[in-house]
């Protein structure tokens, strides 16, 4: 039951492109693999007769061939031993005594041995050997000096004869593989001699590679299943016996090898060797065109789910677009239709909706922005009447203890300052604007205080008529100006562009601010003047800009306490726009 469950809920967590792919996945491609396992059987079986065939009519020729040549060598042998009409010239030579007798028959055992080596291209080296002396003669080429038999691979061992091979040549100067017989010549001498014969140098060469594929590679064995000779030496070493295991089979698999083995009538074995890969290498041929099939069905049963994905899924990605595009705010009227006409039925009455929507949203966001710039509005007019007060104290207090040019030059000051802050000229300006008038809010200080401000700008004229909204800067340096800023005090603005940025800062080195206060004047909408010029004219101009840029421009505090404050406002550039 519980298993039955997952599979229930495993089915159900399934989208429906996912479903429809794998319902044509498993409609393709199960009659595809059914139908490739028979064959695959089939093949093999066909496969594998075949390949075994032809190994097996490969080795029957290869050791037809040896068993030939050593029949050849052998039979030659026979006429060099007794009864043989040269061994018994070379009984009657040890025989003789007579010099010109010894001396003929040499010459007639030379020629005779020419002759026969001659008529039968079979034959290569080809010498007697007197192991008393060990010395060798009536040899048709030159002989190595250090011949032995000792080491050579024996093939076949029966009386009186040895047939050994293959084998490096015993003629010097030469590595090439030979077939060999070392036969006892019985004499009436006490002489012990023998016959030692090999085959032609490129004869055991041509019988082994002329049925010889890349990738095949040959054993010989003796009579008692030791290899004689090996192709491969580093798996398979000579003299060695070859799968002990099992001398009576005729093939089977060996160290990721395939080998079938024929048996001479002589007793000794030829082994053909072929790596699995080889062997396999039809089938694997076949099994690489099944693949390709199985992809191609694949690629056939995926495109047609595509198109029923196409005609039912896709409409349904456009409904999910399209309400996300609301979950976003974006009511634009963007979507392609799908030319199902039950799918752009809906569509056109989901537009319908999204368009109500959309107006609604206008509405709220018309009377919504119509709340904030009257909340602006009323902080143009809230902010800091004590300092008005107060200029119009000092005032009195110049016209009493002062002449009439400073009363002339603060009123001067105050009224243009008054004009710009309150707004009569609209809410947007520029930055010249902005400094300007800020220098008049500073001369209107240096008389209240009696001490000059140490005020440093720092700009570029091309930033000078940029917009920005109206009263902005005058806060910021008030800001400074009443957190502790000493008479060797200063106030640093900076006026910078980053990209399409404008960056005011204005930095003080006076008491600073705690973070807390930071936090107070930043995020929250009205703050309780607790003295003038802190918190509200910062809010104000924070809501100023929210309200200008509509979110896109930031404001940042950093301030450490007993050093100074930095104050940072970083706005969109805009183009100048046209107040009221």
């Amino acid at each position: 039951m519980k298993r039955n469950h997952k599979i229930f809920s495993f089915i159900k967590k399934l989208t429906l492109k996912k479903r429809i792919v794998i319902i044509f996945a498993m409609g393709t491609l199960i009659p595809f693999i059914c139908t490739a396992f028979i064959s695959y059987n089939a093949m093999t079986s066909i496969l594998n007769s075949k390949v075994e065939a032809g190994v097996k009519n490969n080795l029957k020729s290869v050791t037809q061939s040896l068993e030939n040549t050593i029949s050849n060598i052998n039979h030659v042998s026979q006429q060099l031993a007794i009864p043989g009409s040269v061994g018994v010239k070379l009984d009657s030579y040890f025989y003789s005594e007579e010099p010109y007798q010894r001396a003929k028959l040499y010459q007639d055992i030379k020629t005779e041995i020419n002759e026969i080596t001659f008529t039968n291209p079979g034959i290569g080296l080809t010498m007697y050997y007197l192991a008393d002396e060990n010395k060798y003669l009536f040899n048709t080429y030159g002989v190595k000096g250090d011949f032995s038999v000792k080491e050579l691979p024996m093939l076949i061992d029966n009386y009186k004869i040895t047939n050994y091979g293959p084998h490096i040549s015993n003629q010097p100067y030469n590595d090439k593989y030979v077939l060999s017989v070392w036969r006892k010549v019985d004499l009436s001498s006490e002489n012990e001699v023998y016959v030692y014969i090999e085959s032609s140098l490129d004869l055991t060469k041509n019988i082994l590679q002329g049925n010889h594929t890349d990738q095949q590679s040959y054993l010989i064995l003796d009579n008692k299943g030791k290899i004689s000779y090996s192709e491969m030496n580093s798996l398979f070493i000579e003299k060695t016996y070859f799968n002990e295991g099992d001398l009576n089979s005729d093939s089977g698999l060996l160290s990721d090898y395939y080998w079938f083995k024929e048996t001479s009538d002589q007793g000794w074995s030829v082994v053909s060797l072929i790596p699995i890969s080889e062997y396999n290498k039809e089938k694997n041929q076949w099994i690489v065109q099944m693949i390709y099939l199985s992809i191609f069905f694949g690629i056939v049963s995926l495109t047609i789910a595509w198109l029923l994905w196409k005609m039912v899924y896709r409409p349904l990605q456009k409904f999910d677009k399209e309400i996300g595009g609301m979950l976003k705010s974006d009511f634009k009227y963007n979507t392609s239709w799908t030319f199902i006409p039950e799918f752009d039925h809906l569509l056109r009455q989901f537009h319908k909706m999204k368009n109500q929507i959309s107006e609604l949203f206008k509405v709220v966001e018309q009377k919504e922005k119509r709340r904030a710039d009257l909340e602006v509005e009323k902080l143009l007019y809230q902010i800091n009447p004590h300092f008005l007060m107060n200029t119009l104290d000092t005032a009195n207090w110049l016209a009493v203890m002062n002449n009439q040019k400073d009363i002339s030059q603060l009123v001067s000051s105050l009224n243009r300052l008054l004009y710009y802050n309150l707004g009569k000229a609209g809410q947007s300006s520029t930055i010249f604007e902005e400094l300007d008038t800020l220098k008049e809010y500073l001369e209107i200080q240096k008389f209240r205080y009696d001490f000059e401000f140490d005020v440093r700008v720092q700009t570029e004229d091309s930033y000078l008529h940029m917009p920005v909204p109206r009263f902005i800067l005058q806060p910021l340096v008030e800001n400074a100006i009443y957190h502790g800023l000493s008479d060797d005090g200063y106030i640093y603005i900076e006026v910078t562009r980053i990209e399409d940025r404008i960056r005011i800062g204005v930095h003080d080195n006076g008491d600073g601010i705690k973070e807390t206060d930071i936090h107070r004047i930043l995020n929250q909408n009205q703050i309780k003047q607790q003295k003038a010029g802190m918190g509200i004219g910062i809010n104000y101009v924070k809501r100023m800009l929210e309200s200008y840029y509509e979110g896109e421009a930031e404001l940042e505090i950093n301030s450490i306490v007993g050093e100074g404050t930095s104050i940072v406002l970083t706005l969109p550039v805009l183009e100048m726009k046209m107040d009221d």
